[in-house]
């Protein structure tokens, strides 16, 4: 039972981290577009992180209820859908 706890522990762990990586990363991508757009640098960030985040959180939440377990091929493929750099394997 420990062992599984830990596993899951270890797996909230990464995909919170990596959400906010995906929330940084998505943030930044747009600080150029909104100082051109007028935009204020804050409200540009803000709504890119969100955007961004929400594609993840939507995309896991949608693996989850297929069949209730969220495995690692599926985390994978969530955060690939907002990484255009990423490559088929992760």
């Amino acid at each position: 039972m420990y062992n599984v706890i830990v596993r899951l522990m270890s797996q909230f762990q990464s995909i919170l981290t990596r959400v906010l990586a995906v929330f940084a990363a998505s943030a930044l991508s747009v600080i150029g577009a909104g100082a051109i757009a007028g935009i204020e640098l804050w409200k540009a960030a803000l709504m890119a992180g969100i955007g961004g985040t929400a594609t993840v959180v939507e995309a896991l939440a949608r693996a989850y209820m297929d069949d209730g377990v969220l495995d690692k091929d599926e985390i994978n493929a969530a955060f690939r859908k907002v990484d255009k750099r990423s490559t088929s394997e992760t």
